[in-house]
Parts: structure tokens; sequence; C-alpha cells
């Protein structure tokens, strides 16, 4: 229960019914759980291109003859990627950063693949460059960042769109969540 109680968003009651619940499986399902948990520690790698978390190198994006390469989105974390993926909707390929830029906790710039980005950039063949940082002030920082940085690369360098989530009602909206739908409408 205490191992589990370190896991983040597991507190001790959430621990203790996970605890239960192994104790209940069969030592068959339990060991399985222990295998896949081994196996992500001992396999899983970055991918040398596109930095997301795989067992191949490159991984299975990368190396998929039927996405775009020439397009690249850029996220934060590698569980970006995954939620992207989940959409169903984008078919090129991704660049994970590794976090944010964040001053306050001595994240600079140089502690992510910026540069590896910009050198994916430099090696030719991309033509956008979809930046998909989170709509946070450190989001937004390394979105700035990026953009700077492939300022004079020639290639197109978008960010994703921002505004009123689908379903809600503009009364309950922020003034930032207005203004960013307002700045990124589009033509109908």
């Amino acid at each position: 229960m205490e191992e589990l109680a370190a896991l983040p968003g597991i507190g001790p009651k959430s621990a203790e019914r996970i605890a239960f619940h192994i104790l209940r499986l069969s030592a068959e399902d339990a060991l399985k759980l222990a295998r896949a948990v081994e196996n992500v520690k001992l396999r899983l790698k970055q991918c040398s291109a596109c930095f997301n978390l795989s067992d191949t190198d490159p991984c299975h994006i990368c190396s998929d003859p039927r996405r775009d390469h020439s397009v690249i989105c850029v996220v934060e974390q590698p569980r970006d990627l995954l939620t992207i993926e989940r959409a169903a909707r984008y078919r090129g390929d991704y660049h994970v950063l590794g976090g944010h830029i964040a001053p306050l906790d001595g994240i600079e710039a140089e502690h992510l693949t910026i540069a590896r980005l910009a050198e994916r950039v430099k090696d030719g063949g991309i033509r956008e460059v979809i930046i998909a940082t989170n709509p946070t002030l450190e989001g937004d920082a390394t979105a700035l960042e990026i953009s700077n940085r492939l300022r004079d690369s020639g290639i197109k360098v978008t960010r994703i769109a921002r505004g009123i989530p689908s379903g809600s009602q503009i009364e309950y909206a922020s003034n930032s969540i207005l203004t960013d739908a307002l700045d990124g409408r589009r033509e109908m």
C-alpha cells in the first residue's frame, strides 16, 4: 500500500483498494501486472527521431509509411501525443519536447528537445510544424520559443486552435477563452 500510495493521484484509500484488488487476483493475473510494469521499465526507450516512448527505434509512428512525414505536431509529453492519437484525426509525425519552459523550476529551452526539432526542420522535408503545447503561461512561452527558433526556416509554423469547447455555453467562458475563440475564428 505504501508503494501504491507513492504514485501520483493515488491516496491512502485508493492504494488500499488497489492492494486488496491485487490480492484478489489470481497469481497469473497478478504476475501479468507485475511483468507489465517490469516491461515498461526495461523495454521502453525514447525514439531517436521524435522522442516518444516506444519499444522500437524509430517508433511505430515515425516508421509508418502511411503517415505524412512532412508535418510535425509538437507536444510537451508522450501522454499529449496519446491524447491526439486517440482523436484519430491527425496523421503526421510528432516531436515530444519532454516538458515546457518553466524558469521558476529551472527548466530552460536547452533542457527540452527544441534544438533537435530545429535540426529535423533544417534536415529538410518538413513543410509545417504544428505547436500543440498546453494553453498555459509555460506552454505559450515554449510555443513562442519554438516559433522564434523556426522563424527563418521558411516552413509554416502553426499553433493549435483554442476557444470555447463544444457543448459549453458562452456565458461560462472566461475572458481568455473568449479572446482565444475570437482570435482563432475561421471562415465558414
